[in-house]
């Protein structure tokens, strides 16, 4: 035993000291040091035990993660290369990342097909278990214009054509300087002095017309998604949406509200916002859209419809068909709409209804269409029954039947005698009634649709100016009661939704074509 040395050792050995320390000691004191070591051993044996245990059975709860799988890269899809690709000003401003596809990552997927156009969640009503207003399904927005789509290989080509001409003049026209909208009184300023197309608007609808456009691309199926190459149109429809962003306010309210018709920009715009969100369901339109939604419910009259202000006692057909038109695309996408306003729109066609003629009137029953100030004598009401075709559309979209609805048909007969035609000498152009009749006739289907149809080549096809035909290719010349307000882009928008209607909604009901 090896011995303590230093100042107090003395020479005497450790064991010696303990065994006297024992021996001096009484038995009492001995015991508990013995029983204090004894407890502080099994102290320490049990919490390793317990330590163990305790590792085991967190062990045996959480298995080993995996690794996460490898990104597998996209199959490569062979580049389409359109007959002529559209002069898209490279000064467009794209610095958005949060619209921006290849950009952002956001969680939403959204298959594309040929020609870079969707082949999202707006395929079918049906396939998606979307529902109407009323629970029916069908009527939602389909927005897939591929040519592998079913609904637009039944289109006739000329109509094809005429959408992808008409897309093509409106990405060259949309504005630079003012981020991404299209500028209704200046659109041709980026026109060649010497090929300058005409037709302004005015610019308080810059919201309303940018809507339109924004539903022109989106109708054929093209959205934000992808670059150049998979998608010629994405830089367009994503600067388009973010310029729509950012004129809304705390509100929802989209667009200034100097204008007294400020509610029609508001409501084209909000459709145009929840159609996007529909087809994409990028969470970057998800919160405009509810916002416009939520300011078109706050804007509605108690117990009826719209007009020009919010909730200002007066209501109208015509800002109610836009206003009913975007709540039903908001239910479509999931957002929350106000289910009382499709109550009131009904209440308020039933009342602009002439039982006897099946007449739809702007503000009085019966009463006929409207018509700008100065504009009725080369316009007359009785050339058009848009605001009849207003009611049949939101009648139908509200679950009316047209196969059993008696003021359906009798305003279908009333649409029948008033067949689209191309005639700038006797007022009978009026687009804004083409759209509604179209729409509204497609739903009907069977031989009202077959003769509408049948009219709609001649007086919309044919009327577009051709490829070859300098900066105004693939526009129509807004010479209808409407086009001194809305412009060229106006009228060229409008005319490329009607050629759209094959493949834009579903049928309610699905009756034949």
């Amino acid at each position: 035993m090896r011995r303590m040395t230093g100042p107090h050792s003395h020479g005497i050995s450790f064991d010696e000291t303990v065994r006297g320390l024992v021996k001096g000691s009484p038995w009492w004191m001995i015991s508990l040091v013995v029983h204090a070591v004894a407890l502080f051993v099994l102290y320490n044996l049990d919490l390793d035990a317990r330590g163990a245990a305790q590792t085991a059975r967190v062990q045996a709860v959480l298995p080993e993660e995996p690794l996460p799988p490898e990104e597998q890269p996209l199959p490569k899809q062979p580049p389409e290369t359109p007959p002529i690709e559209p002069v898209v000003d490279p000064d467009v401003i794209d610095d958005d990342p949060e619209t921006a596809g290849e950009e952002t990552d956001v969680p939403f997927h959204e298959p594309m097909g040929d020609e870079g156009r969707s082949e999202g969640p707006m395929l079918s009503a049906w396939d998606n278990v979307a529902i109407g207003l009323d629970g029916r399904p069908g009527g939602g927005p389909k927005g897939s214009g591929g040519p592998g789509n079913g609904a637009r290989r039944a289109a006739p080509k000329e109509y094809t054509d005429a959408v992808e001409l008409g897309l093509e003049w409106l990405a060259k026209h949309q504005d630079v300087g003012g981020g991404g909208m299209w500028d209704c009184d200046d659109f041709m300023k980026h026109d060649p002095v010497d090929d300058r197309c005409d037709g302004p608007g005015k610019a308080h609808y810059d919201p309303g017309v940018s809507g339109l456009a924004l539903l022109a691309f989106l109708g054929a199926g093209y959205t934000d998604r992808g670059d150049e190459r998979s998608n010629r149109f994405a830089r367009n429809v994503r600067n388009g949406l973010r310029y729509l962003k950012t004129i809304q306010d705390e509100e929802g309210c989209f667009g200034p509200r100097s204008s007294q018709h400020f509610i029609y920009n508001h409501a084209i715009a909000t459709l145009a916002m929840c159609e996007a969100y529909w087809m994409t369901r990028n969470p970057a339109y998800r919160m405009p859209a509810q916002q416009g939604l939520s300011f078109t419910a706050m804007a509605r009259n108690p117990y009826l419809a719209w007009r020009y202000n919010i909730r200002g006692g007066e209501n109208d057909t015509s800002v109610t068909g836009w206003c009913v038109m975007a709540i039903k695309s908001g239910k479509f996408a999931g957002l929350d709409v106000d289910v009382e306003a499709f109550d009131g729109a009904r209440l308020w066609i039933e009342k602009m209804t002439d039982p006897d003629t099946g007449r739809v009137g702007y503000l009085q029953t019966g009463g006929g269409a409207a018509r700008p100030e100065g504009m009725q004598d080369r316009f007359p009401a009785e050339m058009t029954e848009s605001m009849t075709a207003a009611g049949i559309l939101t009648r139908i979209f509200l679950g009316e039947d047209p196969g059993k609805s008696d003021p359906i048909r009798k305003g279908v007969d009333l649409c029948l005698r008033r067949l689209p035609s191309w005639n700038p000498q006797n007022g009978s152009i009026d687009m804004y009634y083409w759209y509604y009749a179209t729409l509204a006739l497609f739903q009907v289907g069977g031989e009202p649709w077959r003769r509408w149809n049948q009219a709609m080549q001649p007086a919309m096809v044919s009327s577009q100016h051709p490829r070859g035909s300098g900066r105004k290719a693939g526009s129509w010349d807004p010479i209808d009661p409407w086009g001194p307000d809305g412009g060229r882009v106006y009228s060229t928008a409008v005319m490329v939704t009607c050629l759209e209607v094959f493949y834009r909604y579903d049928r309610v009901f699905n009756y034949s074509r």
